[in-house]
């Protein structure tokens, strides 16, 4: 999908932070964008900002929690009787709520996976018909994070739905390969955002443990750690997503400091396979199951260049 001018992006969890980052790029270079997300209070900032840059005729905001499909479904529909049909789903909302495996209530592994897994479903079988339907092609975009590709330790929830996510959006790109309609999965590093206290601020009563950390109210900052100033401003996130729209890619990578981890993990997956000749009669039954044992789309997987915004 390398034009976008005029396009239509629906961007969840769009009014901060990532998904506003990746809005912010979209208008910038044309699209109208339909921003959702769960506050209120976020999608007016958001809409403010539009409006002091001269684009709020660009953007349209929908309040909406991504776990109710009914209500995303209005969403969708409001959003085509807005700006006409989508062009591009951005499933970026999520939330950094739950810790170890070893400590994590059901509470916390409920509110982790109907977010950030049941979020993403929800955006695919709600909107990826419609884009398919129009046949103009499209983009789905799916936020994982470098903890989608290795465990990070007492990040367990958040590192299982992650992984879920990797996993849903390679399938995707596999199978809409041919159709127009590319898919990719962003793994963002460190990034200038709120997670943590949006996590908090949107956790739904009857998911919230006893004795729960009050967090600040709406509008607050989470407590900045040394060295976070280093971290990148999520325009530019949205910068390289929009490059890895335009280039098909599988994967969007923003961090190139998170390399060694993911090579270390991939090389102790390959060393695991035990150091044997395959069974030359099994193979070939496997390989009667499409691409039970090799999938050649990852083969067009390139590496981009340095930053050219």
């Amino acid at each position: 999908m390398l034009e976008v001018k005029g396009k239509t992006a629906f961007v969840t969890g769009g009014a901060s932070g990532i998904g506003l980052g990746i809005s912010k790029v979209f208008v910038k270079y044309g699209m109208n964008v339909v921003i959702v997300d769960m506050r209120r209070d976020a999608l007016d900032e958001a809409a403010a900002w539009f409006k002091a840059n001269g684009t709020a005729d660009c953007i349209h905001t929908i309040k909406l929690d991504v776990t109710d499909r009914e209500a995303y479904k209005a969403a969708a529909d409001e959003a085509e009787n807005v700006f006409g049909k989508i062009h591009v789903l951005v499933n970026n909302a999520g939330v950094g709520s739950g810790g170890s495996c070893v400590t994590s209530t059901f509470k916390d592994w409920d509110y982790s996976m109907n977010v950030n897994i049941g979020g993403v479903i929800n955006g695919v079988v709600t909107i990826l018909p419609r884009i398919l339907a129009h046949g103009e092609g499209g983009h789905v975009v799916s936020t994982s994070s470098t903890v989608g590709l290795f465990a990070m330790i007492g990040c367990g929830i958040y590192t299982t739905t992650k992984f879920a996510v990797t996993g849903l959006m390679e399938s995707l790109a596999s199978e809409l390969e041919g159709t127009g309609v590319g898919a990719s999965v962003l793994y963002p590093g460190g990034t200038n955002t709120n997670l943590g206290i949006s996590s908090a601020v949107n956790r739904p009563d009857h998911l919230k443990n006893e004795n729960e950390p009050v967090m600040p109210p709406q509008g607050g900052q989470s407590p900045k750690m040394p060295g976070t100033e280093t971290f990148m401003d999520p325009v530019e996130v949205g910068e390289r997503v929009l490059r890895g729209i335009r280039r098909n890619d599988i994967f969007i990578h923003t961090h190139p400091e998170f390399r060694d981890g993911i090579k270390c993990r991939q090389d102790a997956v390959l060393r695991a396979i035990p150091d044997e000749p395959p069974n030359v009669k099994r193979a070939a039954v496997l390989r009667g199951f499409g691409t039970l044992v090799y999938n050649p789309i990852y083969e067009r997987q390139t590496t981009p260049g340095a930053p050219d915004w």
